[in-house]
């Protein structure tokens, strides 16, 4: 075994973190081995976008995976974690071409191949960044099995999905609203639409009945789409309108003829309740133009400018239109009434473009059938189990009312879609590979949403469709996967239908789902509010243990979770507080080596006690971590290291080790061995760097403390009554330093001290341990007694099992500290007259902001402890 080495006196998390993910990746001790002594546990990565860098949400998530593996690593599991990026469809692109924009050229200059050769110049630069910030957040990945959703095995795996569908009959092309980005020209999914809260308008209009002096008012928010209108609609029960249904209106500025229908879409009690039908423009108005037999009238190009249908407004920006219809339709005398409306618009997330509405011929994929059969599974045993419970109820909902999924977008970057159009006949064909006559067919330009090639990542990382893939065998289905509640539907969903539709399996056991990371005010992190924060910097500040450390704890399962600064240096704290604890141990055990731990011979209290504690808290954290809580196995363990054994054991360890009793001085060597080993073990999933870095100078077996076995619950080093007995003389200790610190008393002083315990029992309990209470509550003389002469004038104090005397006289001077008790007293009794005035105050009250208010009745109930508890305490020095 090598020397051990002692640490260096300061912490320095660049310095620990610099080189131990090589030591790990050259070692292979991420790869999954495919032993078959062991059980496989599987995890994918949700493979983050090749488009820029990795956010404070990718630390999180990846975070909290990492933690998993490791711990399923160590508890003797062949775990498989597999990483990969996503090539990102229309995000990649927009980003490809606009820096193609910088350089003066459009993707079309380059033409389709060279503008790829650039995407993928792009792919391989930006993985490499993506990869060392892995690197630096310590993720134990397998890169031996690395994917990318545009690689060959990937792309055989799209192409037998969607000829499967479409030869089911479960992907069709047809004319369908999708949301379209006019900016970047393509058809975008539902989760690249943003809504935000736009202040617009309401444009009343009176639409002029063929051969009558009647109108029927409409209004609408686009007045531009009028220019598309088909009909006008109305509800077949409305009283006001039965006169009209079948007839003619005269569409404004451009004379068409449209009918007034009567449909059960239109809600009476709205407005005029008559709606101009749009079914080129509008999802709603498109089903109802369906019912109706409606023509489709596309007013617009691809790029938002008004196309020949749009009559005089043609070539005009769609919003440049609507302001010049509006002017024409008050000086026709048909717009009425311009109402100030405020409602939420979709934008496009990658352009920032207004989505339009917008009527086009797309594939898409015929959802019910497929969404049915998902559903169907969560009724059996193969169900998939949603972590907090409660976003299952989501995920069925989104299922039960699921839309067909529009998957073409018009982009060169992505899965081309495997359809050739006859260039004479318009015949489809739907193939694997090209059809033989080759010079005859085209192939259709678009390419695979994004999602399509995503929702098959577990399954078509792992070999699929090669169904005798020794991965797929062994590691599918997965046991967990870690996402946002944001992408539940539009990943999570589509990755469980399309799993039980080609393997027909659950594609994991398991889904953990974590909130959003928001700023210390609980705002969203955007560029637009500047309040981001890139976890790169926060590593090279505070480290990646103490980011990872923090994002694991700081929030339960499901909830979102506050960045401050302030915390992740606590953090760095505790691992500072953990580092000059091993320092110490190692500083105490010279030549000792792993063969010299040996916990059988006699064992102190403290000793007894701490083995207890640490039993408790593996069976904690174990069970903890298991459950996926990590704030809570976060907190044991914190409790654990910090209190139990930074604080209190190490401290009681002083005792023997700068005795003269060589036998306990090894027991004690072992025991701070043993418990420190055993902490680096739990502690190692949350914090990878520093416990190998202090695990490798520790005496121990095997090349790393990543492949090391998870700590188990040892039963012959379990002693309830030796942590009962520490448990009293800790409380003792704590609160001779309490009474002390009330009479302003420092530790150096000694004082006399009185114990009376309440049966014989706890006195030779007590009196056997006296070597603690003589050390820690520096006493000038000790009674332990179940009967002791109570001084008259003493501080007590009452723990379980026993009362604690402290003689005052020469220890203050009452009447100085009656003095300034008084003054202290004054001064809380001002701040509770203050702010009770305060909340007396109904105006206060009533028009602060709520946590202002509440951070009044905060202080109240403060001040008033604090009052009551320095007048007890004047009353008490006052009557002896």
């Amino acid at each position: 075994m090598e020397e051990n080495k002692s640490l260096p006196s300061k912490y320095n998390p660049q310095t620990v973190e610099k080189n131990w993910y090589h030591f790990w990746v050259e070692g292979k001790f991420f790869e999954a081995t495919g032993n078959p002594d062991k059980q496989p546990y599987s995890i994918v990565i949700p493979p983050p976008n090749v488009t820029g860098k990795l956010h404070l949400g990718h630390a999180w998530d990846t975070a909290i995976q990492d933690t998993i593996a490791r711990m399923k690593r160590m508890q003797g599991y062949d775990v498989l974690w597999l990483p990969g990026m996503d090539h990102a469809g229309i995000a990649t692109q927009a980003k490809v071409e606009a820096k193609l924009r910088e350089q003066g050229q459009s993707r079309y200059d380059l033409g389709r191949e060279n503008f790829l050769k650039t995407a993928w110049e792009w792919k391989k630069d930006y993985s490499a960044f993506i990869r060392k910030q892995w690197e630096k957040l310590g993720l134990g990945l397998d890169y031996s099995r690395e994917r990318f959703t545009l690689d060959e095995g990937l792309s055989q795996a799209v192409r037998e999905v969607f000829v499967t569908l479409y030869n089911k009959g479960l992907i069709y092309r047809g004319e369908y609203i999708i949301n379209w980005d006019p900016q970047t020209k393509t058809a975008i999914s539902d989760i690249e639409v943003i809504y935000k809260e736009v202040q617009g308008k309401f444009y009343h209009m009176h639409y002029p009945i063929k051969d009558s002096n009647e109108t029927i008012d409409i209004a609408t928010t686009r007045p531009e789409t009028m220019l598309g209108d088909t009909a006008v609609a109305v509800h077949p029960n409305d009283e006001r309108y039965q006169h009209l249904i079948g007839k003619k209106v005269i569409l404004p500025i451009v004379g068409r003829e449209i009918e007034i229908v009567a449909d059960r879409y239109v809600d009476m009690a709205f407005g005029s309740g008559a709606v101009k039908i749009t079914p080129a423009h509008d999802p709603n108005d498109f089903e109802v133009g369906n019912r109706h037999d409606l023509a489709r009238v596309l007013v617009m190009h691809e790029d938002g400018t008004m196309n020949e249908n749009a009559g005089k407004y043609e070539g005009l920006d769609r919003f440049e239109c609507r302001k010049q219809i509006v002017k024409d339709l008050q000086d026709m005398g048909v717009l009425f009434e311009i109402e100030d409306h405020v409602h939420q618009v979709g934008h496009s997330e990658r352009s920032g473009a207004v989505v339009e509405p917008y009527l086009s011929t797309q594939w898409f994929v015929d959802m019910k059938p497929l969404a049915k059969q998902a559903l169907e599974m969560q009724k059996g045993e193969d169900k998939v189990h949603f972590v907090p419970e409660r976003f299952e109820h989501n995920y069925e909902f989104w299922m039960e009312n699921i839309r067909d999924w529009c998957i073409s977008r018009q982009l060169w970057w992505g899965h081309r879609i495997p359809a050739w159009y006859h260039k004479e006949t318009g015949q489809i064909y739907v193939g694997h590979t090209a059809p033989a006559d080759i010079e005859n067919w085209e192939q259709d330009e678009d390419v695979l949403d994004t999602w399509f090639s995503s929702a098959l990542w577990p399954f078509s990382t792992m070999g699929w469709p090669d169904e005798e893939s020794a991965d797929f065998k062994r590691y599918f289905p997965t046991n967990v996967l870690v996402t946002g509640y944001d992408i539940l539907t539009f990943w999570v969903s589509r990755m469980i239908f399309q799993s039980k539709e080609f393997t027909g399996r659950r594609p994991f056991k398991d889904v953990l789902i974590h909130g959003l990371i928001r700023d210390a005010e609980g705002r969203k992190m955007s560029k637009s509010l500047g309040n981001g924060v890139d976890p790169m910097d926060v590593i090279d500040k505070y480290g990646a243990d103490s980011l990872r450390y923090f994002l694991l704890t700081g929030s339960t399962p499901g909830q979102d979770l506050r960045f401050y600064w302030e915390k992740v240096e606590s953090i760095w704290n505790f691992a500072n507080k953990v580092w000059n604890a091993s320092r110490f141990c190692l500083m105490n055990m010279a030549d000792f080596t792993y063969d010299d731990i040996d916990l059988s011979q006699p064992k102190t209290l403290a000793d007894k006690w701490i083995l207890t504690r640490l039993n408790e808290t593996i069976e904690n954290v174990t069970k903890h971590a298991n459950k996926y809580d990590f704030g809570e196995a976060g907190r044991h363990l914190y409790n654990f290291i910090w209190d139990d054994f930074c604080d209190w054991y190490i401290e009681m360890a002083k005792l023997p080790l700068y005795g003269e009793d060589e036998q306990q001085k090894q027991t004690t060597r072992s025991v701070l061995a043993y418990v420190l080993d055993h902490s680096l073990r739990m502690l190692h999933p949350f914090m990878p760097y520093i416990t190998e870095e202090i695990w490798q100078q520790l005496p121990h077996e095997g090349p790393s403390i990543t492949i090391a076995n998870w700590p188990a619950f040892k039963a012959h080093y379990h002693d309830e009554k030796a942590a009962k007995e520490m448990k009293r003389l800790v409380a003792i200790i704590k609160s001779v330093r309490n009474i002390r610190a009330e009479v302003d008393t420092p530790m150096s002083k000694k004082i006399p001290l009185l114990i009376q315990a309440e049966n014989e029992e706890i006195v030779e309990e007590l009196q056997e341990e006296h070597i603690y209470l003589d050390r820690f509550c520096n006493a000038e003389s000790l009674t332990i007694a179940a009967n002791v002469n109570v001084p008259e004038k003493a501080m007590t104090s009452v723990v379980t099992g026993a009362e604690i005397f402290i003689p005052l006289e020469g220890l203050i001077d009452f009447d100085k500290e009656i003095a300034r008790l008084q003054k202290e007293l004054d001064k809380w009794t001002a701040e509770v007259s203050r702010v009770q005035k305060k909340l007396g105050n109904q105006g206060f009250v009533n028009k602060a902001p709520d946590a202002v208010v509440e951070e009044e009745k905060r202080k109240e109930k403060d001040y008033l402890e604090k009052q009551a508890k320095v007048k007890a305490r004047l009353i008490e020095l006052q009557e002896r």
